[in-house]
Order: C-alpha cells, then sequence, then structure tokens
C-alpha cells in the first residue's frame, strides 16, 4: 500500500492488488496514510500456494478492473 500510495502523490495512476484476506487492512492502511480512496482490487484468497496457471485464472479475471482503476 505504501508503493501505491506514493506513486499516486506523484500523480502516477497505480493499483494495489492483494488477496481478499487483506481487504480490512488495506482499507484501514490507505485510510491512515491519506488516500482512503486509492484504487484496490483483490483476487480470492489464497494466493501463496496457487498455482501458475490458478494465478493466471485470478489474473485473467482482474485484468479489465486493473486498466479501468488506472484510466480513472
Amino acid at each position: 500500500m505504501h508503493d501505491t500510495v506514493w506513486f499516486e502523490i506523484q500523480n502516477i495512476p497505480s493499483v494495489f492488488l492483494a488477496s481478499t484476506e487483506f481487504v480490512e487492512a488495506a482499507t484501514a492502511q490507505a485510510a491512515a496514510l491519506g488516500l482512503p480512496d486509492v484504487h484496490r482490487l483483490f483476487v480470492p484468497h489464497p494466493i501463496q500456494d496457487a498455482t501458475d496457471q490458478e494465478m493466471q485464472i485470478k489474473a485473467e479475471a482482474i485484468f479489465d478492473s486493473v486498466l479501468g482503476s488506472l484510466i480513472d
């Protein structure tokens, strides 16, 4: 989240990506860093033991949302 906020402050469009396990933490941290509305997207948890194919499926599912957030 720190990197995403830093990029946004520099006027560089950014999107924070994490698994759904971190929705509450990301929301709290974005608010604490002063950008409560910073773009955040989440993929289904877990990801640490996901195969390459499973990660590709998760990435493809949010790809359009990532692009939309960057041009929003």
